[in-house]
């Protein structure tokens, strides 16, 4: 059954309401949690699931994607028909990039022929989630179905613009497409809809026939959700697998998060520091790899001041070094340094950060290698914050890789 499936990551997504998060990297190369990038979780999926053929399509600014894939993700055996493969566009059906999601599979339709696989699993490489997917085939294969689609009950003020299924008894899909009613959500309502994750599971001849005749026609936006899927709807071989149902052995936690904002991004990352996360980084059975640098542990260090280098309620990575600071409600990557008393809030600081001594930080993201001058003060004055950096609309203060500060 496994050994029968491909896996397909959709992972060159430009991630644009992410900037400037993605002004350097694939929005599935963002970094997240502390020491993760969003697309571990696709992979680990994968990795329990067992499913050992993944091909991985790359795209917009994908080196920072690649080099994550080469160092952290080389475990399979090819010796064993086993592989983790970055796929750029290699323009054999055209001299173009990938033109949406489904034009991406398109392009590589010649590697889905020659894989002797009989099912293919899509999936979005830029989502936080566990899933076992194995049910999910099981399911597929029982219901023969054409395709089968992972959904999840939203309610209705979350649900997006299209991804919206119905389906009968059976979970067979009647329609699929676009939420058309517009509905008045009180604080007493708790209506939702059936929407789609954006994890799809086809028959590959289905696959196939489906994208050869998508390629052929006019004014087709070449996507999956808005345009494969509706069409395939009115064949009757469209299913849905409600997620979080499996028997697997990860637990049933039903978290799903599509971190496409600067605000969702944030809040998802500090969901991770509540009493009982939503997500839970720590079940044995079902750990979460990456890449680890080979970094000392993290530490705690006075000040020259006599300030004790304190964290509270944070996630630290190791190399991190807290020189006489105060981290409360925050997540530090790797290497970075936190000076004499310095203040960090709130905030979420990537890998090699230097915070100078007596900088105050309050809900902010600093992206890889920046260096904040001492003294100074980020997240306190949303004017000023503007003038200089990316400020979300709740108020959260981004600050890009590669700036430097004024002397």
């Amino acid at each position: 059954m496994l050994d029968k499936t491909l896996t397909v990551i959709l992972a060159g997504g430009q991630g644009s309401r992410l900037q400037p998060l993605t002004l350097e990297r694939t929005k599935a190369a963002v970094p997240f949690g502390g020491q993760y990038r969003i697309i571990d979780f696709s992979l680990v999926n994968c990795l329990h699931s067992g499913l050992r053929r993944i091909l991985v399509l790359t795209q917009y600014k994908s080196h920072s994607l690649q080099k994550h894939l080469r160092d952290g993700w080389s475990l399979f055996n090819p010796e064993l028909g086993e592989y983790i493969t970055a796929v750029p566009p290699q323009m054999r059906r055209g001299s173009g990039w990938y033109d949406g999601t489904a034009d991406a599979v398109y392009q590589n339709l010649y590697m889905l022929k020659r894989s002797g696989a009989e099912r293919v699993l899509i999936l979005p490489g830029d989502h936080i989630y566990r899933m076992d997917y194995a049910p999910m085939i099981a399911f597929h294969m029982q219901q023969n179905a054409s395709v089968t689609v992972a959904c999840m009950q939203r309610p209705f003020p979350e649900v997006g613009l299209s991804g919206v299924l119905d389906m009968d008894q059976n979970s067979r899909v009647n329609t699929y497409g676009t939420l058309q009613v517009q509905h008045q959500v009180d604080d007493d309502d708790v209506a939702t809809a059936q929407v789609s994750m954006g994890i799809y599971l086809f028959s590959i001849d289905k696959l196939i026939e489906a994208l050869e005749e998508d390629h052929d026609l006019a004014g087709s936006s070449h996507d999956l959700t808005q345009d494969i899927l509706p069409r395939m709807v009115g064949d009757g071989g469209v299913y849905a697998y409600q997620f979080g149902g499996e028997a697997g052995r990860v637990s049933q936690d039903r978290y799903w998060r599509d971190v496409a904002t600067i605000d969702s991004y944030y809040d998802a990352n500090m969901e991770l520091l509540d009493p009982v996360p939503s997500l839970d980084l720590y079940q044995p059975e079902w750990p979460i790899r990456t890449h680890h640098g080979q970094n000392p542990p993290a530490r705690t260090v006075p000040g020259v001041s006599g300030s004790e280098g304190i964290f509270i309620n944070s996630i630290v990575a190791n190399g991190v070094l807290i020189v006489g600071g105060s981290v409360q409600h925050s997540i530090l990557f790797p290497k970075t340094l936190i000076g004499d008393e310095a203040v960090i809030h709130n905030s979420i600081l990537f890998d090699a950060v230097k915070v100078g001594d007596g900088a105050q930080l309050e809900n902010c993201i600093i992206d890889k290698g920046v260096v904040i001058p001492p003294g100074v003060r980020i997240g306190f004055d949303q004017e000023s914050d503007a003038a200089r950096f990316t400020v979300s609309p709740k108020g959260v203060v981004v600050v890009p890789k590669g700036y430097r500060f004024r002397s």
